[in-house]
């Protein structure tokens, strides 16, 4: 059983799911003799950064119709993270200490670390005995970072533990980045995954957005779109004023010039369709909606098969936590147990990916972690 899958969506029976919406986006593509391979403009598909704009900050974002938010189309979600530490690296005139939340994406540690005007720094997140975010132990260990830090923050669906902050705690982080006059990064992979509504799992961001601040937001159409291959992103950043967010903007432009001139079209084109178009549109929300149910209904299938099999400990977690990944408490060693004799595949930190539970399977991974937890204390 593959409970790893990197963040890839997987149906009932495990297998990979190109959304009808974009089965159909591709036909309508495939069929216009008006669509060239010319290259894009170092910026993207213009029509692709104004939709993702609207859907990350909301259809009547004050910031939208005031110009202070800007986008650009990027390589996925990394290449978005990749051009925004590249922008602090080079043009940030505040202090380069980049805060990134304990634990998160691996991938956030290997691209700060190989840019050398850079520092990796991390702030408490998860407290393992509550199974909650560490609202206050974040906050504190911010509110000592050097005045003008980098916080990098996941906007909702955190990875890997699954737990995000409530409405209330995003107000204290707000409180403290302001304080301190913190640059934030958003990371948003997974945005419809927690709720299964994109304008309930962007809170975080519109509600920083309202009160004046200065931000970036680096966005995914892996997820969302089921868009893996075709590595479509796009990258944000609202400024205190037009003239702000437009000169960071062309500063933005020169990094991806340097890197890789433009981005790919078709990916780009698809996603476009998908948002722009009125019935592709309204068919992108319902797979969003069923791809969050299809999770929520594995964490309901092994919540019930572990405590039907009696394993020890309280498992309500499962439950709490939100998004494609859990973080299921079991030690390292559970984790090889599961692994050598077993062969449920996990990350060894204990964080498995919902998706790779089914209805059918259930029973067997909670007898699983059942002798696993018994023959680690054993040994």
């Amino acid at each position: 059983i593959n409970a790893e899958y990197g963040g890839a969506y997987r149906t009932e029976a495990g297998k990979p799911w190109v959304l009808p919406c974009v089965r159909q986006a591709e036909s309508i593509l495939a069929s216009d003799e008006t669509i060239n391979k010319e290259y894009l403009s170092m910026s993207g598909l213009q029509s692709l950064c104004d939709a993702a704009m609207r859907l990350v900050l909301g259809e009547s974002s004050p910031v939208i119709q005031e110009d202070r938010a800007v986008a650009l189309q990027t390589l996925s979600g990394t290449g978005a993270l990749y051009i925004c530490f590249q922008f602090v690296d080079q043009f940030y005139g505040g202090c380069k200490d980049i805060y990134v939340s304990d634990p998160s994406w691996g991938n956030h540690k290997l691209m700060i670390d190989r840019i050398p005007g850079l520092n990796f720094k991390q702030y408490p997140y998860y407290n393992s005995e509550t199974m909650t975010v560490d609202v206050d132990a974040m906050c504190r260990t911010l509110d000592g970072a050097a005045e003008g830090s980098v916080v990098l923050l996941h906007a909702c669906a955190h990875n890997p533990t699954g737990i995000d902050p409530s409405r209330n705690d995003w107000e204290k982080i707000a409180a403290v980045c302001q304080k301190k006059n913190l640059l934030v990064i958003f990371d948003l992979a997974y945005l419809g995954y927690a709720s299964g509504d994109y304008n309930e799992d962007a809170w975080s961001i519109r509600y920083f957005a309202d009160l004046g601040m200065e931000f970036f937001v680096c966005q995914s159409f892996a997820k969302i779109m089921g868009l893996y291959s075709e590595r479509v992103g796009a990258l944000h950043f609202v400024g205190a004023t037009s003239e702000i967010a437009h000169k960071c903007l062309s500063q933005m432009k020169i990094i991806v010039r340097s890197i890789y001139s433009n981005p790919p079209s078709h990916g780009a084109r698809i996603a476009s369709l998908c948002l722009n178009n009125r019935d592709l549109r309204i068919e992108w929300e319902d797979c969003l909606k069923e791809m969050h149910a299809r999770i929520r209904r594995a964490r309901t299938y092994l919540h019930t098969a572990l405590k039907m099999a009696n394993v020890p400990g309280n498992w309500d977690h499962i439950l709490s936590q939100n998004g494609m990944f859990s973080y299921t408490g079991l030690t390292k060693a559970q984790c090889e147990v599961l692994i050598e004799k077993h062969h449920i595949y996990l990350l060894k930190s204990g964080r498995i990916s919902m998706c790779g539970v089914t209805e059918s399977n259930a029973k067997y991974v909670a007898e699983s972690f059942k002798d696993a937890i018994e023959t680690a204390k054993e040994n």
